[in-house]
């Protein structure tokens, strides 16, 4: 922080008998002469860098506008003693802050824009008051939300850039951030909550204290990654609602989000990191408690074939109750979804237990159409999670990879070093026990 200029001169003397004189001519009417008054002396403090008697001249400037409901003035004494030469940074802020205490006070809207107009032109730029014009930012957004402007709240916003604010505390910066977001969010700028997301750090959540902030991010974070189908994604941030602790406490907050980590997890595409999420969500003590959801997730973790009629007539009622399968269009979107997620399981597990499979085999154990069951086998095999061949016209599908020389080459050698272990060990046990028994015999 800059340090404070040294005081040349002290004028608490002067200010304590001319402040009175002033507020006396301005309670008579006389607005105009009672600042004029102070100009002079507010030069003076100004000059020999005494801060504290130069902050009650201007706060006094702000006041005796304000008892003489003079708004406009307000302004303009605002702004007229925050442009003067070798203005001190700390009655600035001051006077400031004191304007900002009077929004509240104003007769009407249409005033009170203009004051925050006014405040945000003054502080425009000038880093010792970048809180204030922050602060100021955010109440004129508040404005524009209850009026239904959303997208013009949204980027008034974003218009600063409060990350860089080291004046600023954390908390409340986060605050900010999250409001960015938020605003973002009703805008359906969905790109750009994302940028914004990545400027709040995970660390800071470690801190019991800002856990609400904590759910707070979490939840939006669940509204972006469900528009934008990232299951696995929405799953995790269910994940960190759920091991909060004021969550943990509290059994139908914690069963609500274990809930929804079990839905986005199953529909979830299978890839290592989802196979790994889902097994230890399956090893948690709570998921018993939640009835048949530890049973669907069973069916997600062991190597068995699950019909889909099956789902649907023993969890299909249990699904559709909850906001996440509803009949809304994004609800049966992501029942569809889990409908392939079984499918593409089934075939994993075909994969596991076949080396070869006719296609009309294929089709039966999956409940699908030719057609349909090629085209979920030729998704698995592009994004690499099995290995698999068609042969259509003898309607046949192989799952073994088929090997290269040289691998067959390496299969070959080390089975033919395994053979030679094996005699080797055979040859040394026949010798030991020959030994033993000329041994016993000698002795007889």
């Amino acid at each position: 922080m800059e340090p404070a200029p040294k005081v040349e001169k002290d004028f608490s003397a002067q200010v304590d008998s001319q402040l009175p004189v002033a507020e006396s001519l301005a309670s008579a009417g006389k607005l105009v002469e009672a600042l004029e008054s102070l100009a002079t002396l507010e030069k003076q403090t100004r000059n020999s860098a005494d801060t504290a008697s130069n902050t009650r001249i201007l706060i006094a400037n702000v006041t005796m506008c304000f008892n003489a409901k003079e708004w406009k003035l307000l302004g303009e004494r605002v702004v007229l003693l925050s442009k003067k030469h070798g203005l001190l940074k700390g009655a600035v802020s001051k006077m400031i802050q004191e304007a900002m205490s009077l929004l509240d006070k104003t007769p009407n809207v249409a005033t009170k824009l203009e004051l925050i107009e006014t405040l945000r032109t003054v502080t425009d730029g000038k880093i010792f008051v970048e809180v204030e014009r922050a602060r100021l930012t955010m109440i004129l957004s508040k404005i524009r939300e209850t009026e239904g402007k959303i997208v013009e709240a949204a980027d008034i916003l974003q218009e600063l850039q409060v990350e860089t604010f080291g004046s600023m505390d954390k908390r409340e910066k986060t605050e900010f951030i999250l409001e960015q977001m938020r605003l973002t969010l009703a805008k359906k700028d969905y790109p750009r909550v994302l940028i914004i997301s990545r400027k709040i750090s995970l660390k800071f959540f470690e801190d019991v204290a800002q856990h609400d902030l904590k759910l707070r991010f979490y939840e939006l974070m669940i509204q972006y990654s469900i528009h934008e189908s990232l299951f696995l994604n929405t799953c995790k941030h269910y994940r960190h609602i759920y091991d909060t602790p004021a969550v943990k406490n509290d059994q139908k907050l914690w069963s609500a989000a274990l809930q929804n980590v079990v839905f986005f997890v199953i529909l979830s595409p299978f890839d290592n990191e989802q196979s790994d999420l889902i097994h230890r969500i399956y090893e948690d003590a709570n998921l018993s408690k939640l009835g048949l959801l530890k049973d669907l997730v069973k069916c997600f973790v062991t190597n068995e074939l699950v019909r889909w009629p099956k789902i649907e007539e023993i969890y299909g009622p249990t699904l559709k109750a909850t906001a996440v399968f509803d009949k809304s269009e994004g609800g049966q979107a992501r029942l569809k979804a889990l409908h392939e997620r079984v499918i593409e399981h089934n075939i994993r597990v075909i994969a596991k237990y076949y080396t070869r499979i006719s296609t009309k085999r294929l089709t039966q154990l999956l409940d699908l159409s030719v057609q349909d069951s090629e085209e979920f086998l030729s998704k698995l095999v592009v994004s690499k999670t099995i290995h698999a061949k068609m042969d259509r016209p003898a309607g046949i599908i192989n799952f073994v990879p088929r090997k290269t020389p040289n691998t067959v080459l390496n299969d070959w050698s080390s089975n033919i070093n395994q053979l030679l272990s094996l005699i080797s060990k055979t040859t040394h046990l026949i010798a030991k026990e020959e030994m033993v028994a000329s041994i016993t015999q000698s002795k007889n």
